[in-house]
């Protein structure tokens, strides 16, 4: 995880619709970018769906949240759609933004040893540096959470 008073790393990445984002783009407002493991399992499907209930909240603090996968552009759009979701998802299958993030890790899941994402959240303020890391997410409660920590 990458600590707070960091430079975030930058990235150009596709979105549910296919449009490319930067980092760069968001100069100026506060980001809250999320990274969690696949579309459509529970727990990462709670967590979009409780920004998405929120989203009003984080628009009038001036925040933009966008989340963060390797799911595909495909998948995101199915995501998107299937959950109503109100925010941008950009797709990361190459894993070269997670990677930078510091999200992409060796974990254990049912015995087995693999390499997946650590779901992570970060707050990226208008110039461009982390002021908030949360490495020890609970899907759930991320979002409610995060307005705390936003006040």
């Amino acid at each position: 995880m990458l600590e707070t008073g960091t430079a975030a790393p930058a990235f150009a990445l596709q979105d549910q619709n296919g449009t490319v984002h930067t980092l760069e783009e968001y100069r100026g407002k506060k980001v809250l970018l999320y990274f969690y493991s696949k579309d459509n399992t529970a727990g990462c499907t709670k967590q979009a769906c409780a920004y998405t209930e929120r989203m009003e909240q984080f628009r009038a603090k001036g925040v933009e949240v966008i989340g963060v996968s390797k799911d595909t552009v495909a998948a995101h759009k199915k995501f998107e759609e299937k959950h109503g979701l109100n925010f941008t998802l950009l797709a990361d299958p190459e894993h070269t933004t997670l990677e930078a993030y510091d999200v992409w890790k060796e974990k254990k899941m049912c015995g087995k040893v693999g390499m997946g994402t650590v779901r992570t959240t970060y707050v990226i303020d208008e110039n461009g540096v982390i002021v908030f890391a949360n490495g020890k997410v609970k899907a759930a409660d991320d979002a409610e959470k995060m307005l705390s920590v936003l006040e």
